[in-house]
């Protein structure tokens, strides 16, 4: 089995395509490598999987890692180019495809509206249509907890109401899930598309909270706690999510609806002063709390229901917070150390 996987430099892309990779997958990774946050971390991940970095950079070039041979090529492209992406398609007979790539970040948003629906929008309908035309057996596709907006039931249930976001990357996600659904009804396309409840572990992205206050706490600087600390959230390990996506992603869909949403989380809400509790005691430093309103874009609470995705996928996070965040945390004191 061939699986492209876009993203594949970005945070879960490179644990997903690692995970692949070490179950004997045949494996392309796709990725623009843009400069959202530090592309050295970016370019780091895929050194991890046999990419140089000067193999990397070049646009449209198909390189092959040292470590897993020709079980897995990177080409950097943008998802939206519309000559490039069909062409890879055409060339490498993809059987199914996992689209984790997309401009991220809620409070982003607010500001660079158009990269979002360049990359989340046009990039998507150009994958879509490669799919289409090429006969992929699955796509499976990052929606986002984001689309639930204000949402007051506890927990998120894929059942309710998700048709009024409250930041423009949200409403990017939820444009995902519609686009999805045509081409499944259209083309009869198996597609899944897959809300995913705040990741954090070892090689996360710089603007996420977790890698914000260790970074803050280990030098000694106050970190901004938001809403006064009146948050909480699905806090959800990566190797949780990537097991859970590895079975959905190679997994028969036969016998089953072409289009699905599952919410993908730790089925659990913790508290943000909880959290930075286990940050301050992997670290053994105590944090200096700048407490800040609530964010434009921001929810005070997140809390997935994983109830169908266990049915389904006998899907079972079971990383505790405080292991979580201790590998992080040891990541991080490895990866920054001097």
């Amino acid at each position: 089995m061939k699986i492209l996987v876009t993203g594949a430099a970005g945070f879960i892309g490179y644990h997903l395509c690692e995970k692949l990779l070490q179950q004997g997958y045949e494996v392309i990774g796709l990725d623009n490598v843009n400069d959202y946050y530090d592309v050295n971390l970016k370019y780091n991940r895929l050194k991890q999987l046999g990419i140089s970095k000067n193999d990397a950079q070049v646009f449209l070039k198909k390189c092959y890692g040292s470590t897993y041979g020709n079980k897995f090529s990177f080409v950097r492209m943008n998802l939206e180019d519309r000559e490039a992406l069909p062409l890879l398609f055409k060339e490498e007979k993809i059987n199914r495809v996992c689209n984790l790539a997309a401009q991220a970040g809620v409070r982003y948003s607010i500001e660079n509206p158009e990269t979002y629906i360049d990359s989340n929008i046009v990039g998507y309908l150009n994958l879509l249509e490669c799919c289409r035309h090429n006969k992929v057996e699955h796509l499976v596709y990052a929606s986002s907890s984001s689309v639930y907006g204000l949402n007051e039931k506890i927990p998120f249930s894929t059942s309710d109401n998700v048709d009024h976001p409250i930041s423009l990357y949200a409403a990017s996600k939820k444009s995902n899930e519609l686009m999805a659904h045509t081409y499944s009804h259209l083309f009869n396309i198996p597609t899944t598309g897959l809300r995913f409840f705040t990741v954090y572990g070892p090689w996360g992205r710089p603007d996420m909270a977790l890698f914000l206050f260790t970074d803050a706490i280990s030098k000694g600087e106050p970190i901004k706690v938001f809403n006064h600390g009146k948050m909480q959230r699905d806090f959800t390990y990566v190797d949780d999510i990537v097991e859970g996506v590895v079975r959905i992603l190679t997994k028969s869909v036969e016998n089953r609806d072409l289009y699905k949403i599952y919410n993908i989380g730790n089925n659990n809400s913790v508290k943000l002063n909880d959290f930075i509790e286990a940050i301050e005691l992997s670290i053994g430093e105590k944090a200096e709390k700048e407490l800040m309103p609530m964010q434009p874009g921001d929810v005070e609470r997140t809390w997935a229901d994983v109830d169908d995705l266990i049915r389904d996928y006998d899907y079972q996070p079971n990383t505790s917070v405080a292991d979580g965040v201790q590998k992080f945390v040891d990541w991080y004191k490895n990866y920054y150390k001097k």
